[in-house]
């Protein structure tokens, strides 16, 4: 039996690197968000068609509000859908 006690996995363990979140509107200097854009605001969404948290997109509280607003002026005039399967 070996003195040494190594562990070995069957698969390598992935180390994620944690990246700074920031806010793309401040640092890209956007100041209005337009809800006639569904693709810009299906960055903000995930597949069912939920939109996502400021933990999750980084967003300042001020750009996700109007994020929010945003998308669902779009959902109302059905440029983007409520609920869905796979939308991205």
């Amino acid at each position: 039996m070996s003195n040494t006690s190594e562990i070995r996995y069957l698969t390598p363990q992935i180390t994620q690197v944690k990246r700074k979140k920031f806010c793309r509107f401040k640092k890209l200097g956007i100041k209005y968000v337009d809800y006639k854009d569904p693709e810009f605001l299906l960055k903000f969404v995930n597949e069912q068609g939920k939109i996502l948290p400021r933990r999750i997109t980084g967003n300042s509280l001020k750009f996700q509000r109007r994020v929010a607003q945003a998308i669902k002026r779009a959902r109302h005039l059905a440029l983007l859908p409520y609920v869905t399967d796979l939308l991205k």
